[in-house]
């Protein structure tokens, strides 16, 4: 299904607000303050376990915007007030995305046994704090002067007006939630059905499998991201799946690929792996230990494309905005709407939030000179990447956003650099992965912060006190991250239960560059397959085509296990299949904008009931030191082997998969109604 239209007067620069700017309505009351600390957390959390187990997050927004409106009717609560809430949570859910994406590397890398609170909560409290500064002087370049489309944004400041007239779909999300959570539960925790399915056989020396992870939460990423970059992830997924790792089996030499160097083993290598192993297990192994590197290598080059390609306009929207600035008293216009937090304000925060920072860096690498040069390169870096995450996050959405692709390249760059002033391991790796958390925090929250600002100019916000809310809702979810981390890591195993992709991407990143172990000529050759993603992605794009090939989603498909992307593809294919049957119908905008709105409350309740169902089932398992602790349809095969007691596991989460998929298609189709 496609995303909110650019074309209307909602996407344009200069539009009249919901609320006039001449009218005033209560924003920071007592009531949005606590309800949005509370989804801040509650959103960050799920947003913690959805991004370690699939790799990707989804923007908290629309759901926030739902259950904000349902909370504050009872209290005659505002647009605008809704508006604030949904900012905090959404500041929640982008710092936990710049969170998970490279903290738990630490763990992976073996520099923690948990994870340090004090640490944790600086480095996510003040890099989601940088986010939102840095990204300040950008509303006026990005969202008046020079309007993008922040599809998300759009679509949140919809769901408010639907609310204000009379809207519901608090039911409908609800609805979701529940049918996330029986899936989890019954997969994860009673073990009624397996996780995931998978067949494979051999074909020859080549292992040639195929899975899926029978997630309802998955099937509505895949209803999110849409049919194009459904398609594009599960393609990097085939291209890795069937044909590289076959490739690998044949002429790979298995003897060179060092398993698990990065983390200091010893002199174990694939080979030793390999032999004896399982159909199944073989293509893992292979993946893991090899191929998945060509997504590492097209992370690389797309990374550095997307800052290439944005040159002018990011140098150009940076240029407007501080322009704004000079001589208008501290950015505040004549009207409200036009009112952002004053320049000098901001600067001091930013200094404020360096301090801490640099005596972090220090505390790892015990070097005042290090340290001082880390803290400019974390600067340059943070301002300059948070800059290109809001740009890209007015283009394609928050939860399209390359920031792992940014992040990648922060790493890279910062290791090669601090290699060259004579670090070494294991302070060389840890300091890699400090500035690109830092750097991650802030462009996740700078891509989130427009999008809440753009909805905040079509309801009529006020632009300050939406940047104090997204500053309220970092703060508050950053002193929540480290327990939630430590919870989810003693439960799952981050690297294990919980694969946390992106994360080991940047231990292995950063562990390679000063270690060894890093399949550079795999690196390479993705990097070569990277570029012609690019050119034919271009091709496309000079043609005019509708269907794009972005070279971070094709990257991320290569690098994910194959069972993580089939969910997203058959998600995307509903999605798909909901756009035709309203093309059918001849729906007109409005039929259309209620059908997107409801396959988003769908969706993103699946995701929520699934994910917060996730985190209460750690709970047990984390007293008892059990995957299994409430698995109470579970039993052991012949082999010794844990299996579901009913029958063939594997069939009740294909049901699963098919009711879901069919409940998806059901929501989008369903008329308005004013109580849902």
């Amino acid at each position: 299904m496609s995303k909110a239209p650019a074309t209307t007067a909602a996407a344009a620069g200069k539009v009249e607000p919901y609320i006039p700017a001449s009218q005033s309505l209560p924003e920071l009351t007592v009531g949005v303050l606590i309800l949005g600390c509370i989804l801040s957390v509650v959103l960050g959390a799920a947003n913690a376990y959805l991004g370690m187990f699939a790799g990707m997050t989804v923007s908290a927004s629309i759901p926030a915007a739902v259950i904000s409106m349902a909370v504050l009717r009872a209290f005659k609560g505002n647009i605008l007030q809704n508006n604030a809430v949904q900012t905090a949570a959404a500041s929640g859910e982008g710092l936990a995305s710049g969170v998970i994406f490279t903290i738990p590397a630490l763990v992976l890398l073996g520099v923690w046994s948990h994870f340090s609170y004090v640490e944790t909560t600086l480095i996510a409290g003040f890099g989601g704090i940088l986010g939102v500064l840095f990204t300040i002087p950008l509303r006026r370049a990005l969202i008046i002067e020079h309007p993008l489309q922040f599809p998300e944004g759009v679509a949140t400041a919809e769901v408010l007006k639907v609310g204000a007239q009379g809207g519901g779909g608090i039911g409908l999300i609800a609805g979701a939630a529940l049918i996330g959570a029986i899936g989890k539960l019954g997969s994860t925790g009673l073990r009624m059905w397996a996780e995931t399915a998978a067949w494979g056989s051999w074909a020859g020396k080549s292992a040639v499998t195929v899975g899926i992870n029978m997630s309802p939460a998955l099937l509505g990423v895949g209803f999110i991201v849409g049919l194009n970059v459904a398609v594009v992830i599960f393609a990097g997924a085939v291209m890795d799946h069937w044909i590289a790792i076959p490739l690998f089996s044949q002429v790979g030499d298995a003897a060179t690929i060092v398993t698990d160097k990065v983390n200091g083993a010893a002199h174990l290598n694939l080979a030793q792996l390999l032999d004896g192993a399982s159909v199944s297990d073989t293509a893992d192994l292979i993946h893991k230990y090899a191929t998945r590197y060509l997504g590492v290598g097209m992370m690389l080059v797309g990374g550095f494309w997307a800052l290439f390609k944005l040159r002018k306009s990011l140098i150009g929207g940076i240029k407007a905005g501080l322009e704004a600035y000079k001589g208008g008293g501290g950015g505040e216009g004549p009207i409200r709407t036009e009112r952002d937090m004053p320049m000098n304000i901001i600067l001091i925060l930013i200094g404020v939030s360096v301090v801490p920072l640099f005596f972090i860096f220090h505390h790892f690498t015990e070097s005042w000179g290090i340290s001082a040069v880390m803290s400019v390169v974390m600067l340059i870096a943070g301002f300059l990447f948070s800059a290109v995450a809001s740009y890209m996050a007015g283009l394609v959405g928050s939860s399209n956003n390359p920031v792992s692709g940014i992040t990648i390249s922060t790493i890279l760059v910062s290791a090669l650099l601090l290699l060259a002033m004579g670090m070494k391991s294991p302070a060389g790796p840890v300091a890699a992965i400090l500035i690109g958390g830092i750097v991650c925090c802030a462009a996740a929250i700078g891509g989130d912060n427009l999008q809440d600002l753009k909805c905040g100019q079509l309801v009529g916000s006020t632009p300050w006190k939406q940047q104090v809310m997204q500053i309220i809702g970092v703060v508050v979810a950053a002193f929540m991250m480290a327990p939630i981390l430590d919870l989810l890591n003693d439960s799952y195993g981050i690297g294990k239960g919980l694969p946390a992709p992106q994360a080991g991407l940047m231990a292995s990143v950063a562990g390679g560059v000063f270690n060894g172990g890093l399949p550079w000529g795999i690196v390479g050759i993705g990097a070569a397959i990277a570029v012609v993603v690019i050119i034919i992605d271009v091709s496309l794009e000079k043609a005019g085509a509708k269907f794009r090939v972005p070279v971070m989603a094709f990257a991320v498909g290569a690098y994910l296990p194959f069972d993580l992307t089939l969910p997203i593809f058959l998600g995307g294919i509903v999605a798909y299949a909901v756009s035709k049957w309203l093309d059918s119908v001849g729906a007109d905008a409005h039929r259309r904008s209620v059908a997107e709105r409801h396959g988003l409350l769908a969706a993103a309740g699946l995701i929520t009931g699934e994910a917060l169902l996730g985190i209460l089932l750690a709970i047990p398992i984390s007293i008892q030191k059990s995957t299994n602790a409430v698995a109470l349809f579970m039993t052991k095969d012949d082999k010794g082997h844990d299996i579901a007691r009913f029958g063939d596991e594997r069939i009740p989460g294909v049901i699963l998969c098919i009711v879901v998929l069919g409940f998806l298609y059901w929501a989008a189709k369903r008329p308005e109604t004013t109580k849902s």
